[in-house]
This record gives structure tokens, sequence and C-alpha cells, in this order.
């Protein structure tokens, strides 16, 4: 009797095969190199009202983007459909995510569920730098409608 997932287990009862094969050649694109000394992004950037450069890779399932908050600088306070995961390279500050709130420093990291309202804050004396990864090409990927809200 053979059990669900022996399918992907047992190749010898799998008609085509499955042998693995590299969903995509390597080409220079798989490369960003300097992403912080290429620029922000100039609409990306002033949508969030800080400086934010995106990691420009051709995955299919998630976004990277670097982010700097100046001394005292913030984020607006948004929400948006994809989830999200900051994790802080440099300085220290604060997040507000559904009115609750997270002290962060360099090494921290901290997920935003989708749909949660958040702000991120540098401290006054800290400049931030920080990288976040989201699922948005996931969702776009799979047809959803991926949301940005700002208040």
């Amino acid at each position: 009797m053979s059990r669900a997932g022996d399918a992907f287990t047992d190749t010898s009862r799998n008609l085509n095969g499955l042998e693995p094969r590299p969903a995509r050649a390597p080409d220079q694109s798989c490369l960003h190199r300097q992403v912080v000394s290429a620029g922000a992004a100039a609409s990306f950037s002033a949508e969030r009202g800080h400086p934010v450069f995106p990691v420009r890779v051709p995955s299919r399932a998630v976004s990277l983007s670097v982010g700097v908050l100046e001394p005292g600088g913030q984020t607006g306070d948004h929400r948006h459909a994809y989830e999200a995961t900051m994790y802080v390279l440099a300085g220290r500050g604060h997040s507000i995510v559904e009115g609750v709130r997270y002290e962060w420093s360099a090494g921290d990291a901290l997920y935003t569920p989708p749909w949660c309202w958040h702000q991120h804050v540098a401290a006054a004396d800290s400049r931030v730098e920080y990288v976040t990864a989201t699922n948005m090409p996931a969702l776009d990927a799979l047809g959803q409608t991926v949301l940005r809200q700002e208040r």
C-alpha cells in the first residue's frame, strides 16, 4: 500500500521523472551590484518618506530593499497586503505595530503581519540602516491584489 507522499520521493513511480532542473539559467540579472551606491528609487522612496534602495534581482517569491532612516527620521504610518520582515543592520529605534511598541537595535529583526498598521522610527541620535524582505512578488505571481495604504 502506498502513502500519499511516495510519489514525491519515489521517482520510479513518476512517468515523467523528477529530474531537478534550474528554474532559469543564471545571468547577470541575478546580481545587483552596489545596491545603495546605485541610488534610491525616487518614487519608491517618495512613497515611503525616506530613502529606500530596492534590490533588483529576478526573484518571483521574495523582494528585498535597503532602507535608511536619519536620526529622528520615521516612515509613514502604513499597512500592506504582504508580510514583511525588517532586519536592522545599524542603529536603533522602535516600531509601532497595531499600537504595540517594539524597541530594536542592530542585529534585531521585526516581523510585520499583513494589514497591520505600522511605522518605523529612528532614535533621535541614531542613523538606522535596515533590510526589508517581503513576499510581495509571490502574492503578485498568485494573482493576489498587492496593496499598500498610508494614513
